[in-house]
């Protein structure tokens, strides 16, 4: 059977989720095209020949499998809808009973793909009491061009600090203007080079003031494809962003500025003038904290052979034929609803509120 996949991003951080499936599944000789429902993945996909411009184009694609790199999925579309996330859960906005946003279930959703056994416990639970979606576990398909783990050539003989920003104002080390003055005499001082990148939502204007630290041994580097930069990097130097679990599966330290949770496997430090020093003991590679990354990693994600994305396929193959009469209807979630097809703009009264079933 020639399955027809659909995969949904909102914004240009997910293509390098997508990439590794898309490779899949053109491997197996199935169809596969893109959406994105905000302007900005709209112009990233441009650089694709199968990317399809309306919600009406889905539509009329008519995919068997939606693959879901962001929050939400059309419940108009009849397909089965898979999550398979747009981060790792990074700690950054607690709800308001002290949960975990990343945990949030929106109804729209009949399979989540989990990345390791931290998230699977949690919606294998929910799964339980819920009742209208499953889990399984398969690794995250962003991180199959990370392994094998290799040594690269770097370009410098310095040690390189990958500098990596969160966009929320409140928790992101690219709008604090003692940290910016910091890495700017760090990056003269010549004992270090830096590479930066800094989340695609962070305003223009923040941007550019980085841009201005451009040096022999700072290079600010724009796009969303991070792997080749951490693969480069001897360490990072982040605030709350989700790309520092991505770069921890290296077993790479990470120093945090001002990180919402104390976590033993980062060095967080609250003070500027405490940057240099934790990145100096970083490029060190401290056994202690080495060894409770390693910890670290086999929860979040315990996948080192780059087939994450293989699993996703075969799981969702599996899953779009099983029969799935016990799952109870989803949620009605009018108001999400509403404001999904007031996105799109496409109004209508259709709503697919079973996991959709293919006979073989």
């Amino acid at each position: 059977m020639k399955y027809k996949f659909l995969i949904y991003i909102s914004h240009s951080y997910a293509i390098p989720i997508g990439n590794p499936l898309e490779k899949e599944i053109i491997k197996r000789g199935f169809d596969v095209f893109w959406f994105s429902e905000e302007d900005e993945g709209k112009k990233a996909l441009n650089s694709k020949n199968n990317s399809l411009e309306t919600i009406q184009d889905v539509i009329k694609y008519s995919p068997h499998i939606l693959l879901a790199a962001t929050d939400n999925a059309p419940d108009f579309v009849k397909a089965l809808k898979i999550q398979i996330f747009h981060g790792f859960l990074s700690h950054k906005r607690p709800e308001n009973n002290f949960s975990e946003a990343h945990f949030r279930i929106r109804g729209f959703f009949d399979l989540y793909c989990t990345q390791g056994p931290s998230t699977t416990a949690e919606f294998t639970k929910l799964s339980k009491k819920l009742k209208h979606f499953e889990v399984v576990e398969t690794g995250w398909s962003k991180m199959d061009p990370l392994f094998p783990l290799k040594k690269v050539k770097k370009k410098s003989g310095k040690p390189t600090v990958m500098i990596a920003s969160t966009f929320t104002k409140r928790l992101s080390l690219a709008y604090n203007d003692g940290v910016f003055n910091k890495i700017k005499t760090m990056s003269k001082s010549g004992k270090f080079r830096f590479i930066a990148v800094l989340h695609p939502k962070i305003p223009k204007t923040v941007v550019d003031k980085w841009k201005q630290l451009e040096s022999e041994d700072f290079n600010y580097v724009s796009g969303t494809n991070l792997i080749p930069l951490f693969k480069e990097s001897d360490i990072m130097f982040s605030d709350t962003t989700s790309a520092i679990q991505e770069f921890l599966l290296q077993k790479k330290p990470v120093v945090t500025f001002k990180h919402t949770k104390n976590h033993p496997y980062l060095i967080n430090v609250n003070k500027v003038e405490e940057i240099e020093k934790a990145i100096e003991n970083a490029l060190k590679n401290p056994e202690d904290i080495i060894q409770k990354i390693v910890l670290f990693n086999k929860d979040l994600h315990p996948y080192c052979d780059g087939k994450s994305s293989v699993r996703v396929i075969d799981e969702s193959i599996n899953f779009l034929h099983k029969d799935k009469t016990y799952l109870k209807i989803k949620p009605l979630n009018l108001i999400r609803k509403f404001k999904i097809r007031k996105k799109l703009k496409k109004f209508t009264f259709k709503s697919y509120g079973k996991a959709f079933t293919l006979k073989r």
